[in-house]
């Protein structure tokens, strides 16, 4: 069976991933459904956590056709979910929950130390005996695999073979997905991508990031520019790719051209019936 993750399918072949983010709700799913996106990540870092919204949302985000059309079980846009808990809290229901539902991977905000990282893959794998293979970071995700397994289409069994964590296991079909969002997380990135197995991706947090520097919200300011650089030159020095939040029309030729693999957009809306009946009326 090909692979049923489409971003990880994408970030070993070498090619970029083109996501969005939306708010646990069926209508933004439905939305999304049809859409061109590579991936969906659902947001409950700054949205209401909402179990049974986010697991309506997982299938609104199921486009029948595509699947009948297509020889692979999973949804055309692979859902990952940003959960609310910050890295420090070193939280795991959240991730066992959202991959309960089906989600492809957990994207976790504000990690900045070594154990918060392996807290975080440690929270999105099966446990295992010692000594058996990519044994650590030792999992302690709970066992319930059957509305996961139903979702992605596979059977239970079948999702314990493929529901490791990537790029740890070559054919894991998790992503991992931490966020660096301060001084202390730089600092620290080296040691967390040399120590901690399991990592598929690393976001910028550009928006916190550049709260701490006391620069909120300029993205192009030169420090900013500064602690981004930092971020893509240790990860491209181990292969990890990186993931840009804030990707826009305007600097989409340079987010590609400094290296950024994952380019998440915020979707825009025009109304351009109103806009024109607004200015056949003004005056």
């Amino acid at each position: 069976m090909a692979r049923l993750n489409k971003v990880i399918d994408a970030l070993a072949a070498g090619r970029h991933v083109f996501a969005s983010f939306a708010a646990p709700e069926p209508s933004e799913a439905l939305a999304f459904a049809t859409s061109d996106y590579d991936a969906l990540i659902f947001e409950t870092e700054h949205k209401p956590w909402d179990g049974p919204a986010l697991r309506d949302s997982l299938q609104y985000l199921l486009d029948r056709r595509q699947i009948r059309e297509s020889d692979n079980p999973a949804p055309g846009i692979t859902p990952l979910v940003r959960i609310p808990v910050n890295g420090a809290e070193l939280a795991q229901w959240h991730a066992k929950q959202a991959l309960d539902m089906g989600a492809f991977g957990v994207v976790w905000p504000h990690i900045s130390r070594v154990a918060e990282a392996r807290n975080a893959v440690a929270a999105c794998r099966y446990p295992s005996l010692p000594g058996s293979p990519r044994h650590e970071p030792v999992g302690l995700r709970g066992d319930s695999p059957a509305a996961a397994a139903r979702y992605w289409g596979i059977t239970n069994q079948e999702y314990y073979a493929r529901s490791d964590v990537w790029p740890l296991d070559p054919d894991g079909e998790v992503l991992v997905a931490l966020m660096i969002e301060d001084q202390l997380a730089i600092e620290n990135l080296p040691d967390i991508l040399d120590q901690v197995s399991g990592v598929g991706l690393i976001i910028v947090g550009e928006g916190d990031m550049s709260q701490e520097l006391g620069i909120p919200r300029q993205y192009d300011h030169p420090r900013m520019a500064e602690c981004k650089q930092q971020i893509l030159k240790i990860c491209g020095a181990r292969g990890v790719a990186v993931g840009h939040p804030h990707v826009t029309a305007a600097n989409v030729e340079q987010v590609l051209a400094d290296g950024y693999r994952f380019l998440a957009s915020a979707p825009v809306r025009t109304f351009p019936g109103l806009a024109l009946g607004r200015s056949l009326t003004a005056g």
